[in-house]
């Protein structure tokens, strides 16, 4: 099996529901760190414009957004599941949107005054003025007391004795949950938002329980080699009746609809309700398969 690489930084939330899944399902992993903001000079080439964190990469082919990296995961290695039916994939995106949100204004409004000017222009502009710092510092009161909310209803879900969100095992929602919890304990610590919350705090320790798996260090230059040294995996054809009118071997852009919408361009390969995948060629890479989820991100001609 080719190897997976993490593109990341440490304090990124989204990279740590990813490592976390790692540490589940116990995988051997190389890491590339890559910086926290734009220019990131050794990612763009592989991703074609896509600037977010965390990016996946298997060879030749790119995976973008944790919704689908983590599908490719469970893929590869099925046990144990992480998608189970009850509405887990529900709380999955309540958490990475609405709750994600509110921890990223925590966060930023706490620390406002020590970040640099530079990170903060480039959150303002990625989000269109939704994580500006200085704002969410003057917030401060609205958003705490929402995520201690939020927690509240967290410790409400958990107070039946249930292990994890969904029952016995672990699924798709604790992770979604977790890095927000995870995101907002580890920066912001003379807040204790799970003082009254003891179910939460026990799920919260047994998540991280499940560490990181194996983790390998790799440069962002060995990263960009075993691209240029790969191939991109076959794709199975698709039933391209999106409802975006997008022709199979068409070029197309392709940009998430929320927040950091830089738009990536290629020939799409594929389209169904679950994934897009664009066929690009860097002068320097080669050919590269980069993929995204279907849900979150818009792909329109360029034509």
């Amino acid at each position: 099996m080719t190897e997976i690489i993490l593109h990341h930084y440490d304090r990124s939330p989204f990279a740590e529901k990813v490592r976390l899944v790692f540490g589940l399902k116990n995988v051997n992993w190389r890491a590339v760190d890559i910086p926290v903001f734009m220019p990131k000079p050794e990612l763009i080439p592989l991703t074609g414009g896509y600037r977010r964190t965390p990016v996946m990469q298997i060879g030749a082919d790119v995976f973008c957004d944790t919704r689908l990296i983590l599908r490719e995961i469970d893929r590869r290695f099925p046990t144990p599941p992480l998608y189970r039916p009850g509405g887990s994939g529900l709380i999955a995106a309540w958490a990475d949107s609405t709750l994600f949100v509110n921890a990223v204004g925590v966060v930023f409004g706490t620390f406002a005054d020590q970040m640099p000017k530079e990170f903060k222009e480039d959150r303002v502009k990625t989000s269109n003025g939704l994580f500006d710092a200085d704002r969410l510092k003057t917030e401060q009161p609205a958003q705490r007391t929402q995520f201690r909310a939020h927690m509240r209803a967290i410790e409400s879900e958990l107070s039946d004795d249930r292990a994890y969100l969904g029952g016995d095992a672990p699924g798709i929602a604790d992770f979604a949950v977790y890095h927000c919890v995870w995101f907002v304990s580890v920066r912001v610590k003379e807040l204790d938002f799970l003082a009254s919350c003891p179910m939460l705090r026990a799920w919260r320790d047994r998540m991280a329980g499940f560490g990181q798996g194996t983790r390998t260090s790799l440069s962002p230059t060995d990263a960009l080699a075993i691209a240029r040294q790969s191939a991109p995996m076959p794709v199975a054809p698709s039933l391209c009746d999106d409802l975006s009118g997008c022709a199979l071997g068409e070029e197309v852009a392709v940009a998430a609809n929320d927040y950091g919408r830089d738009p990536v361009r290629g020939v799409l390969l594929s389209i169904d309700d679950d994934e897009i995948i664009v066929a690009r060629h860097d002068p320097a890479l080669g050919d590269v398969n980069v993929h995204f989820p279907r849900i979150g991100f818009d792909v329109m001609p360029t034509s």
